[in-house]
């Protein structure tokens, strides 16, 4: 199979019988009359498994190693994304190169082109490159409008791949948290507060699921204690002196403690808003874990890290969370949390295309 191949590494098959048989056996290209169109990806790919050999237009043949810098002249981001073509061809999709904001649309195994909706959206991803969960976020509300499943691709430094399956998430819980009718004291000590009335301990403690019984008082956390303060039930008191501590030098003090306080409080109140159980998940590497109902009941289900808007996270974090939370059975989940507008979810999966 011979054709003629441009700078740009795209290149045409000419002869209509071997054009029409390269197109058959696996849809690559597009048909152009009774030649065949190749994009880049597909140039490189069909030369690397001899299928086509391909020269230039003074007829002298153009090796794969050519091509392939060729593509990648015309594309600084084509290693990686070549990487991710290649094997999913060799899983057997049928793969095309898409415009953005993903790399390909894949049609399901045994699909038709042009008779099968594809299936996956794509997008390659080098794990040197951050991940972005505003950018993330777009795709997933843009592959579940197009009703598409969103697959990220991340390629590591040894060119082994990872894919993850991205979805919009919401999170609910079938939590019933009584409401203290007069507040409780908390008295603040170091980065925790102490609630010592019994009755305030059975009910936050117990029935509500907040913070930690020791013994017969009632440990809080200052995400905890900030999210009961402002709904009424403690007041904050400095464990010296005995004063009211007042919210702006309790939170000024929250915000020292806590790095990332204010996104962490707002992802802490919307999943208690959404009737779910949460304590910190300090010991899975991540800020919260959450349950469906109590503990006694259920493990849970929910892995969460809070993340303010326009954030930057290494791949190897991603990774290692998704991962982690995998391996313990729950769903790792982002909580996008800007300090105007609604906390939004997004859930991220290793899988096998």
């Amino acid at each position: 199979m011979t054709g003629r191949v441009a700078a740009d590494a795209t290149a045409i098959l000419e002869d209509p019988a071997e054009a029409s048989a390269v197109h058959a056996r696996g849809f690559y290209g597009t048909v152009d009359g009774g030649s065949v169109a190749l994009d880049r990806f597909e140039t490189v790919y069909l030369a690397e498994t001899a299928r086509v050999q391909l020269a230039d237009g003074g007829g002298r043949p153009v090796p794969w190693p050519d091509l392939f810098r060729r593509a990648s002249r015309a594309d600084g981001e084509f290693g990686i994304r070549y990487v991710v073509y290649r094997d999913l061809r060799q899983r057997g999709y049928v793969v095309r190169a898409s415009p953005p904001p993903v790399s390909f649309s894949v049609l399901p195994r045994g699909g038709v082109l042009h008779k099968t909706p594809a299936k996956f959206w794509v997008d390659a991803q080098s794990e040197r490159a951050p991940f972005s969960l505003d950018r993330a976020l777009d795709l997933a509300d843009r592959a579940s409008g197009a009703r598409k499943l969103l697959l990220l691709a991340v390629v590591d430094e040894e060119s082994d791949l990872t894919y993850y399956r991205v979805r919009r998430a919401s999170p609910t819980g079938a939590l019933e948290a009584p409401i203290l009718a007069h507040p409780a004291r908390a008295w603040l000590s170091g980065d925790r507060l102490v609630i010592f009335d019994p009755e305030a301990v059975r009910l936050l403690g117990t029935e509500g699921s907040y913070g930690s019984r020791i013994g017969e008082r009632l440990e809080l956390g200052v995400i905890e204690a900030e999210h009961l303060r402002a709904s009424g039930q403690i007041e904050i008191r400095d464990a010296r002196s005995a004063r009211q501590v007042p919210e702006a030098r309790f939170l000024k003090r929250a915000r020292a403690l806590e790095p990332g306080f204010d996104e962490r409080l707002r992802a802490y109140r919307e999943l208690r808003t959404r009737r779910l159980l949460v304590k910190t998940g300090f010991k899975y590497g991540a800020h919260f874990r959450a349950y469906l109902r109590s503990p006694d009941r259920v493990h849970a289900r929910y892995l969460v890290r809070a993340v303010a808007p326009a954030a930057r996270i290494p791949w190897p974090e991603v990774a290692g969370g998704v991962r982690l939370a995998q391996g313990v059975r729950k769903e790792f989940l982002f909580a996008w949390a800007p300090s105007v507008g609604p906390v939004r979810f997004l859930g991220l999966e290793r899988v096998r295309p």
